[in-house]
């Protein structure tokens, strides 16, 4: 890996950090910052979320999510956070997880 995609995939995961921090979650932080142990979640703090990010031109998903799931801690939901030059951020994750997330999140709105 070279040093500028090391720094791009850096500061990819700090924008998300940020993002997240937007929304409320101020307990997000990076993960490589402080263990950077391989395995680890780039970005943690979003309780039962595995979070992979990706700051890249062309991103294949699906490799990207298998990484994720490799990673991803039994019961924890794993996601790819990405986004491309000028464009918003984006969550990728199975279908599966999704209608686990939406089935909670009905319990509670209802």
């Amino acid at each position: 890996m070279s040093v500028n995609s090391k720094r791009k995939g850096k500061d990819g995961e700090l924008e998300f950090v940020s993002l997240c921090k937007e929304h409320g979650f101020d307990n997000v932080r990076r993960s490589q910052q402080y263990a950077g142990i391989h395995g680890d979640a780039d970005v943690v703090g979003l309780s039962g979320i595995h979070i992979e990010v990706k700051r890249v031109e062309r991103l294949n998903e699906e490799k990207a999510l298998q990484q994720a799931e490799e990673d991803c801690k039994k019961g924890d939901i794993p996601i790819v956070a990405h986004r491309r030059n000028r464009e918003e951020w984006k969550v990728t994750m199975r279908a599966d997880k999704w209608f686990e997330l939406y089935k909670a999140w009905l319990n509670v709105n209802e």
